[in-house]
């Protein structure tokens, strides 16, 4: 491990007192590690030494989306802690280790909520972000339109469906047949989409999975993060579960209630996940992604 603490230590200018493998994903190693100055820290490092085009590429490019999202959610006044970024370079990500883990309690989970809502609140510029973004190991354009800014319906479809539908067929994860159930929810997006709201400061891959629960509050790590619809956030909470989602869902409505017919509008906000599990794992996820998409045309 001497030789890879040595080049993150010559990447970003820090000394590690020791280090350890934690796993890994999507081609990225996972460790953690103590600083000289007793910081526990967790790191990303790319699987290749190389910055050109391939999988060293795309893990500079999303640890520069992770890094930027972090920072920007940090920014936030009042909402859930994030940890803090260390260091970024093309082939690392250093950020602040976060524990000791625990479970959340209903209380934890509904001041979660409260906080959630607070970092909606804190807002964006405009639906997207200035930078290029990552969800797993697929790139996400994050680019505004310039023709409709105000427009969440618009951006979703062209930013958020659309493309991963394309990619779902030409992967053939998805045939065309099916595809056509998506493409009709994107013909009534204008309807489906309840009413207007500015962009929000959302996470933008909120599964369960990216909430970690320390010192009785909920952390959130690996974003996807842009301005977006804040329904989005909530509705992938609830895709794979969450823990006492009632108490978040509470906490939030007290801080900032969402709009009439929210709960309807779920398997709408739904679609996009649903499509990046067909790209990432396959055909598998297609029946989920065929129910949702039913159900968001129903409004239920």
């Amino acid at each position: 491990m001497s030789g890879l603490s040595q080049r993150i230590e010559e990447a970003l200018g820090i000394r590690f007192a020791g280090l350890d493998e934690a796993g890994g994903q999507h081609g990225v190693r996972h460790l953690t590690g103590t600083l000289a100055d007793g910081r526990q820290v967790f790191v990303k490092a790319s699987a290749s030494r190389s910055d050109e085009a391939g999988p060293g590429a795309a893990s500079a490019a999303a640890f520069a989306a992770e890094a930027n999202g972090l920072r920007w959610l940090a920014g936030a006044d009042g909402g859930p802690p994030v940890p803090h970024v260390v260091g970024v370079s093309a082939q690392f990500l250093v950020i602040e280790l976060i524990g000791p883990r625990e479970n959340p309690s209903p209380g934890a989970a509904r001041r979660f909520g409260a906080d959630l809502a607070r970092m909606h609140a804190a807002g964006a510029p405009a639906f997207g972000a200035p930078w290029p973004g990552y969800i797993g190991s697929l790139p996400l354009d994050n680019t505004p339109l310039a023709s409709t800014p105000s427009d969440w319906a618009a951006w979703y479809a062209e930013r958020r469906l659309l493309p991963y539908l394309r990619l779902a067929r030409d992967e053939r994860a998805l045939p065309a047949a099916d595809s056509r159930l998506v493409e009709a929810v994107v013909a009534r997006l204008g309807e489906l989409a309840g009413p207007p709201e500015p962009p929000s400061r959302i996470h933008g891959d909120l599964w369960s999975g990216n909430v970690l629960w320390s010192g009785g509050r909920g952390w959130l790590i690996d974003p996807a993060a842009h301005g977006g619809h804040r329904e989005t956030d909530l509705a992938m909470l609830a895709l794979f579960g969450a823990p006492h989602l009632g108490e978040i869902r509470r906490g939030y409505a007290e801080t900032a209630p969402l709009a009439d017919g929210w709960a309807a509008r779920v398997p709408l906000h739904q679609l996009h996940p649903l499509l990046v599990h067909v790209c990432l794992f396959g055909s598998s996820y297609a029946p989920q992604l065929l129910a949702t998409a039913r159900a968001a045309l129903a409004g239920r």
